[in-house]
């Protein structure tokens, strides 16, 4: 669904971490002889990933305590969210209510026939109904982009480098002194500055699917300052209703439309969310372009 070099620039990411990955492999191979490690540990990364992937609705929702709704229990997300996925020929995904003052909202599952999108009942206190709209088109393009699928698949590379980095600080300690291994100082620096790159790659791929969804869900809504309205009162509410940041939450706060956390909770560098000041602009100048 993708118009726009967003797409290029995930691709190029990918390309990032993948050749990251095989840098490391490389000195592993080089360091034991044997390169039969890096697929134990890319095999134990897929799989737990999997395992995540295919439950990540159910995982995210557990994380929020979300409870389903019904139309006659929330008849606004029950509207919005069936025009909006009968606009773009998709299936309607369940819809949740986190009883959270925290103001967000999510999207997550693993493909749009197994898909739900989560709204605190902090977000629907704040918002109008023209901003929720907004909202709910950022969270359908995440479903309908398969986000999902790209975030679980870069998070599980970014897990197999740490793995395999931590595996290479072990060699590069103990692994005796065959003249034949690569530097020990090149090992041990690589194995601390291997899962640094890919968390940072993985935060990069993150932003860039937001951008995309803020991008794709105000062409869906045909409403750009919309979500950017939106945006500026989240950045307010969550700053001023912040959750604490448990590691059940940290693993889904990537999911959520606005940074969940006290800024002092998560390094802007690592941050998994834009800055919101930029996200604005561009639905700005999306809006002016119209």
């Amino acid at each position: 669904m993708h118009r726009h070099f967003n797409g290029l620039k995930t691709a190029g990411l990918f390309g990032a971490i993948f050749a990251l990955l095989l840098a490391v492999g490389g000195l592993i191979a080089a360091s034991t002889g044997n390169a039969a490690f890096i697929w134990i540990f890319a095999l134990i990364g897929v799989a737990t990933t999997a395992y995540g992937y295919w439950n990540s609705d159910k995982l995210a929702i557990k994380a929020m305590h979300a409870y389903p709704v019904t139309e006659a229990q929330a008849p606004a997300i029950h509207r919005i969210v069936r025009e909006l996925s009968t606009t773009v020929g998709q299936p309607m995904p369940r819809l949740y209510i986190s009883p959270t003052q925290a103001p967000n909202a999510f999207a997550t599952g693993r493909n749009p026939q197994n898909a739900a999108v989560c709204c605190t009942e902090g977000i629907l206190n704040l918002l109008d109904e023209r901003e929720l709209r907004g909202v709910l088109g950022h969270e359908l393009m995440h479903v309908y982009n398969r986000d999902i699928l790209t975030g679980s698949v870069a998070a599980a590379i970014a897990g197999v480098i740490s793995s395999v980095a931590q595996f290479l600080a072990f060699t590069s300690i103990f692994g005796g002194g065959d003249e034949n291994r690569p530097n020990p100082l090149v090992m041990i620096g690589t194995a601390l500055l291997a899962p640094f790159a890919a968390g940072v790659i993985q935060m990069a791929i993150s932003r860039t699917r937001e951008y995309d969804a803020d991008e794709d869900g105000a062409r869906l809504t045909g409403d750009p300052l919309a979500l950017a309205s939106a945006l500026r009162k989240l950045e307010t509410g969550t700053a001023r209703a912040p959750l604490a940041p448990t590691p059940q939450l940290q693993n889904a706060s990537h999911m959520m439309i606005a940074n969940p956390f006290r800024a002092q909770d998560l390094s802007k560098m690592f941050s998994t969310h834009p800055p919101m000041a930029e996200r604005i602009a561009r639905l700005e100048t999306m809006a002016g372009r119209r």
